[in-house]
């Protein structure tokens, strides 16, 4: 099988939950906004790291710009407006040449910004934000005042990790600490404004402990079923509860459709219009993926034959395909052997479309 091309996104978390304040992009996959946090949450993604850091520093540049830490109220914790700026490797990437990444912007948002930057995770041999949030360190660059209204920044190089919130009425006491035991969960609990407690999670090696074990695993701890909220996208192989439109791959394959309809529409005539219709229309169903083993074994086909569609449109190559067989790939891997038995015709010619 071939091997997945390199990608990246980037996942800011911003200190305001006015997403448009923010501006917009093209490379937008996702935004997600809480009141209660008020916290906005970004996933961007490119083929190559200098177009991620083209699109990333953008948001940062209009979010110092704009926002003021001194008038935040949130239950967020935060250093900063532009508080976490992590930088994630898909496919064929390694976690090295996202910390190079991370490197590179923590220079521009300190050198052209003025903004301190504390360096985490991988990009400063594992150090956790919860060690930043403490206080007492002194800044990677910059410093030692914070920005006057922006504060800090945290850059880092990570791999996908999952942020999923449950809520419920109430909740035992301890639940926060019992998840814990879970391989790679973070967890804290949170009251919120309308009196339920909100248990917040970073699930930090999903393949291990993913959404749908741990959605289980919380309702049985609290003896209710939660309300789950995904907080940006899941890699598809880690859905569960809550993760219906929110899957990473089928966010990269919509991004890619637009793109490709971007390009159809610009080259004119009748027959590109009809194209990038036709593309546009598949860019909200595919971002609109659920995380049925049905819907990704579907999704899945639909974005490995894509490519197939632009070359023949006159439209292939570049930054659409690339994201096209990132997303392939991820959903493909979500089929578990079991659905691959059942539909097993289906799944050797879809594999043998990725090979292509």
């Amino acid at each position: 099988m071939r091997s997945s091309p390199a990608a990246f996104a980037a996942v800011p978390n911003f200190a305001t939950s006015a997403a448009g304040a923010l501006g917009a992009g093209p490379r937008i996959l996702h935004v997600h906004s809480d009141a209660a946090h008020n916290r906005t949450v970004v996933t961007l993604a490119a083929a190559s790291g200098p177009n991620l850091l083209e699109a990333l520093f953008g948001l940062v540049e209009h979010a110092v710009a704009t926002l003021d830490l001194g008038a935040h109220r949130g239950l967020h914790p935060r250093v900063g407006v532009a508080d976490v700026l992590p930088i994630v490797p898909l496919g064929g990437a390694g976690l090295g040449a996202a910390v190079d990444l991370a490197g590179a912007l923590a220079e521009r948002v300190w050198t052209e910004l003025r903004v301190p930057v504390f360096m985490y995770g991988a990009a400063a041999a594992g150090r956790r934000l919860a060690e930043i949030r403490a206080g007492g360190l002194a800044p990677d660059l910059g410093g030692p005042l914070l920005h006057p209204t922006a504060g800090a920044a945290c850059v880092g190089g990570r791999p996908l990790l999952v942020a999923y919130n449950l809520v419920w009425a109430r909740v035992p006491p301890g639940i926060a600490v019992a998840m814990r035991a879970l391989p790679g969960v973070q967890a804290l609990t949170f009251p919120l404004p309308d009196g339920r407690v909100q248990l917040s999670l970073n699930l930090t090696r999903p393949l291990e402990a993913g959404v749908a074990d741990v959605h289980a695993h919380a309702c049985r701890l609290a003896g209710a079923e939660a309300e789950p909220e995904l907080v940006g996208l899941c890699p598809a192989r880690a859905a569960g509860p809550g993760c219906a439109g929110g899957l990473l791959e089928g966010r990269l394959a919509a991004l890619a459709a637009r793109q490709a309809g971007r390009r159809a529409r610009e080259r004119g005539g009748a027959e590109q219009a009809l194209l990038a219709r036709r593309l546009e229309a598949e860019s909200v169903a595919l971002a609109g993926l659920g995380w049925s083993q049905d819907e990704l074994l579907a999704g899945a086909e639909r974005t490995a034959a894509l490519p197939r569609v632009l070359r023949a449109g006159g439209i292939g190559g570049g930054e659409p395909e690339t994201l096209l067989a990132v997303a392939a790939a991820g959903l493909r891997a979500a089929v578990t052997p079991a659905t691959a038995r059942t539909f097993a015709e289906r799944v050797r010619l879809l594999d043998g479309w990725r090979e292509r």
